[in-house]
């Protein structure tokens, strides 16, 4: 039964955003696919146009983010779709006995149908139309419906001032579908973005709102389906690693269960002067889980650990030739020429092998070692920051942020490997072609140490036995989540 208190729209759809943390491992889409829906629905169903459930999504979200100061809603209104769903939003929240301020500079001739329908309903039913933002205005909260997804360009002229005048404004500021100025498919600003307290995003999640930039403009996320079934979604390659699937965990331990059983791990560094780094690898993957931990530290002076004694050390040429679950390398490496004599030696290992700093940057400086990765018939997982992805792919790190999501699919084909491309939103690629963005984790993990820690987890989870893709998903999303 309909509540009787909440108004029901002519074609019984009621909106229900839902924060995209409580969903398991939705798919991620890009803007080629959004269109792709769009045009379906608008196929099938031509009598009930999304525009009109979007608008009234965002006028009830609207409703509960302003504040109570009384001051107008600010509705910034592009020339496209993401513009008929603000001018939608616009109308349905006057009915309400709001009042609100719409400013648009589109030209109702060129707007898309559906979003010059809304633009004459606005007008029909009293709405005005500002050119521009009103100087020193007080506002209860903006909503940004200037760009959307599909954004081609970066940001210039009257846009750019308005997005920056809507940062200045003191309110909260609700974005439609995607911060104006930020790339759906990569999550980089294009010039210049809104930086929302909140997002309403439609139909899916974008790739953009987890990665890059993505996460510092978007503000929370609430995703609206806009009553679409599921089942006639496009399939999709990429996921949001929201939280942990029943494949991501180990089986329940055996009390009649010894070390034997839970791998043995090998991590090759520790040089002169970064031993720091070989031991944070060994610690985190006693703490997760493994069996027994080998530290071969390039370092000879170091034969005990007294903050973890647990931990073992072997000379590190006798360890890359040991009977192991799992062998990573990297953590404190160097580039001398032992540590690329071991990397070389490490490469003809019959177990997994998780490579890491120093290791990656002696690969990125010999194509020899990178054919031989490639080459490698046990799994390889390459756990990159920006920089070391870079050399790998012989671009700039400023190359590799604008597409993150491509530079890790790239380095996955390249090197056939499974690739965490670390930073804001870790992607994930795997040698089939699909990827995963982390959504755990913060800036809090930008310090030294880090990436040794998720090295060491990952060889650990690894050497008790969990699959290899399965495996690089859960170090990521466990070293974000417990941080």
């Amino acid at each position: 039964m309909a509540d009787p208190e909440r108004p029901v729209h002519p074609d019984s759809y009621a909106p229900m955003p839902i924060a995209p943390r409580l969903l398991v491992s939705p798919p991620l889409f890009m803007a080629a696919d959004i269109r792709a829906i769009d045009r379906q629905w608008a196929a099938t169903h031509p009598a009930t146009p999304l525009m009109e459930r979007a608008g009234t999504a965002a006028a009830e979200l609207a409703g509960t983010l302003a504040s109570d100061s009384g001051e107008p809603v600010l509705i910034l209104a592009g020339p496209g779709n993401n513009g008929g769903d603000a001018l939608v939003a616009a109308r349905l929240l006057t009915t309400q006995g709001c009042r609100v301020v719409v400013v648009s500079r589109a030209d109702p001739a060129r707007l898309p149908p559906d979003a010059a329908r809304a633009w004459a309903a606005w007008r029909e039913n009293g709405g005005t139309l500002l050119a521009d933002i009103p100087p020193s205005r007080r506002y209860s909260l903006v909503i940004d419906g200037l760009l959307g997804v599909g954004l081609q360009r970066d940001i210039t002229g009257e846009d750019a001032r308005w997005i920056a005048q809507a940062n200045g404004v003191n309110c909260p500021k609700l974005a439609l579908d995607v911060p104006s100025g930020l790339d759906s498919d990569s999550g980089r600003i294009r010039g210049c973005a809104l930086r929302a307290d909140h997002t309403l995003t439609f139909l899916g999640l974008k790739p953009g709102l987890f990665t890059a930039d993505g996460p510092d403009c978007a503000g929370e996320l609430h995703l609206d389906t806009l009553g679409v079934d599921p089942a006639a979604l496009p399939a999709v390659p990429g996921i949001a690693l929201t939280q942990l699937e029943s494949r991501h965990r180990l089986s329940a331990r055996a009390q009649n269960s010894h070390k034997g059983l839970y791998g043995h791990v090998g991590i090759i560094g520790a040089a002169p002067g970064m031993v720091g780094a070989g031991l944070i690898a060994g610690r985190a993957a006693l703490q997760q889980g493994a069996g027994s931990v080998t530290l071969g530290t390039l370092d000879e002076r170091v034969v005990v650990d007294y903050g973890e004694p647990r931990l073992m050390f072997a000379a590190p040429e006798k360890l890359v030739g040991a009977h192991l679950s799992v062998l990573a390398v990297g953590p404190g490496l160097g580039q001398s020429p032992r540590a690329h004599a071991l990397l070389e030696a490490a490469l003809a290992a019959p177990c997994p092998l998780v490579l890491d700093a120093d290791a990656l940057n002696l690969l990125a400086s010999d194509s020899e070692l990178a054919s031989q990765v490639a080459r490698r018939s046990p799994p390889t997982l390459l756990t990159p920051h920006p920089g070391e992805a870079a050399r790998l792919l012989g671009v700039s790190a400023a190359d590799i942020q604008a597409n993150r999501i491509g530079a890790a699919r790239n380095l996955s084909m390249n090197y056939r490997a499974e690739i965490a491309l670390k930073g804001a939103g870790t992607v994930i690629a795997h040698p089939d072609g699909r990827y995963a963005i982390n959504t755990s984790g913060g800036p809090w993990l930008a310090q030294a140490g880090s990436g040794d820690r998720l090295t060491g987890m990952l060889a650990a989870l690894l050497g008790q036995g969990m699959a290899v893709g399965d495996a690089l998903e859960a170090a990521v999303w466990l070293h974000g989540n417990a941080t």
